[in-house]
């Protein structure tokens, strides 16, 4: 159980319905849904009585939600207090599903880092450091976004994005002759959408269209059994765990890249929070992205 669950709980609780709920948690409804299940799961009670039509607290959801509240509001209680005990605010971080292994080695002996527990999709992590609900993020960024909000950003990873294909062929498979899936969802999932469309776009990737959150999780392995090629995984399904019957495939002719930047407003004066972003980015480089056959979108930061 974890506290993004719970609070992944309230909403859908306040909501009664789980598209208004995603929406307002800014992730797909899919992926909310599946939380739920996890949490039901792991409390070993249901919370929710849910149709096509209707979703309603079950008695026990009710009588778990003033609790759930209560352990929340004192959880942001705690870490108000750890801050004040350490002598400075913390340094508030999100991101989306990729931290540096090393964050906390990174970042101990310049600043107290609190890790946000609302992971949100890339565009979201980012207008919450313009609008200051966070002081950095970790997400994927384009130059287009930075000048829009008044931000900064500064490379810290990246992810070779591969392909997912039925069978068991391993070898690797040109870009051409891959698909790459982009979601009705904008709201959920915008910052994929813009990529995907760029890797359609420049590599002749065929674009698929679906409605069903189906980027991640088991829906973007059924995606994968009907497409009569290899679909591009997004960087939240890269470390996944494939069924038996799929196998990952090398992209190449390009290799495909997704960025991490460390994000930060353009004004920012804090030294705690320039600390952290120097950092972070201390001894990076290029991380190889700058090399003959690597693929990066038009608008990446990072790309030259």
């Amino acid at each position: 159980m974890e506290l993004r669950q719970l609070r992944y709980f309230v909403a859908v609780a306040e909501e009664l319905n789980f598209s208004r709920a995603a929406g307002r948690l800014l992730i797909a409804g899919p992926s909310l849904s599946q939380q739920i299940k996890a949490l039901e799961r792991d409390l070993g009670v249901r919370l929710f009585d849910r149709d096509r039509r209707s979703v309603s607290l079950t008695p026990a959801g009710s009588a778990l939600l003033p609790q759930v509240r209560d352990l929340l509001a004192r959880a942001d209680d705690l870490e108000r207090r750890a801050a004040a005990l350490s002598g400075s605010p913390a340094v508030r971080l999100g991101y989306v599903n990729w931290l540096p292994a090393d964050l906390a080695a990174r970042t101990s002996a310049v600043a107290q880092v609190h890790v946000d527990a609302w992971v949100a999709p890339s565009h979201a992590q980012a207008a919450r450091v313009a609008e200051g609900g966070l002081d950095v993020a970790v997400c994927w960024v384009r130059t287009e976004d930075l000048a829009q909000r008044g931000l900064r950003a500064g490379l810290i990873g990246a992810d070779r994005l591969c392909a997912v294909a039925s069978g068991h062929d391993t070898s690797d498979v040109a870009a051409r002759d891959t698909a790459v899936l982009i979601d009705a969802d904008a709201t959920s999932w915008a910052s994929w959408n813009a990529y995907a469309e760029h890797v359609a776009r420049d590599t002749g990737a065929r674009a698929v269209r679906i409605t069903d959150g189906g980027i991640t999780g088991p829906a973007f392995f059924d995606h994968v059994r009907r497409c009569d090629r290899p679909v591009i995984n997004s960087p939240k399904g890269q470390t996944s765990s494939l069924p038996p019957d799929l196998v990952r495939r090398p992209v190449v002719g390009p290799e495909i890249y997704w960025t991490w930047s460390v994000v930060w407003r353009a004004d920012e004066a804090r030294a705690s929070v320039l600390a952290v972003v120097d950092a972070l980015r201390e001894g990076v480089g290029d991380l190889g992205l700058q090399g003959p056959g690597v693929w990066l979108p038009e608008g990446d930061p990072h790309r030259q």
